[in-house]
């Protein structure tokens, strides 16, 4: 891994033979986290790529390192990034800040009017973010396309969404407004300087978004489930 140089591209017609190989590793990572994830098939995936909206890092002998997408909601008004993975063996290297420069910019030419926003329960992915631009807003202010919220009902935390009203749960909400945006250098230098009260809001809010779910499963079940004790340890895990 250390000698291979990691090449960061649209991804191609070419790159469809990677399809699995992205959603298997999309999947065993958010079980990993304890998270939840829209799942997408092989061949949503292939159709991204022969769309050309997609970013893929592989490295010079061809190995794939990494992988993210676009989607569009309420006609091209809203753009997500989403779908953003690194192969295990290459994470920790900054190729997800590259890709998701990459994806951004690309994001940028096909949609020049459009919003750009993503959700994420990590801080790592806000720290990026805000390094692009991207400013922490609320629920109200994403899509309100019933297509994209019918996405998170494989993800475990859809149960709190539906419960707030689709107006809060585990994730933070990010956007990038093209029409009325700090700079980048401003927001970057926000999260800098609020980076540990990010973090310390972030436990806080999942902590209160569990609590009723924590004793309506201690009623169901003694100890707690399965799917409680995998959020608990992505919560104190972060």
């Amino acid at each position: 891994m250390d000698n291979q140089h990691i090449i960061v591209r649209v991804a191609t017609q070419d790159d469809k033979k990677f399809s699995s190989i992205i959603t298997d590793e999309m999947e065993s990572s958010a079980k990993a986290r304890g998270t939840g994830i829209a799942k997408r098939s092989p061949e949503y995936i292939a159709q991204k790529m022969d769309e050309g909206k997609a970013v893929i890092a592989i490295t010079d002998k061809g190995e794939w390192v990494g992988f993210c997408y676009i989607e569009t909601w309420s006609h091209g008004e809203y753009v997500a990034n989403s779908g953003l993975i690194v192969s295990p063996a290459f994470r920790k290297s900054g190729v997800a800040k590259t890709i998701k420069q990459k994806i951004f910019n690309l994001s940028r030419v096909k949609y020049p009017d459009a919003k750009i926003f993503g959700l994420t329960t990590g801080l790592a992915v806000m720290k990026i973010n805000s390094d692009l631009g991207y400013e922490p807003v609320t629920y109200s202010e994403l899509t309100q396309d019933e297509a994209f919220w019918a996405g998170c009902k494989s993800c475990v935390n859809y149960e709190i969404l539906m419960s707030k009203e689709r107006k809060n749960c585990m994730c933070t909400a990010m956007l990038y407004d093209p029409k009325d945006h700090y700079e980048p250098e401003e927001t970057k230098e926000y999260f800098k300087d609020n980076a540990v009260g990010f973090e310390r809001l972030l436990r806080f809010k999942q902590w209160k978004l569990l609590k009723p779910f924590l004793k309506k499963d201690k009623e169901k079940e003694k100890g707690g489930s399965v799917k409680l004790k995998s959020l608990l340890h992505y919560l104190f895990h972060l």
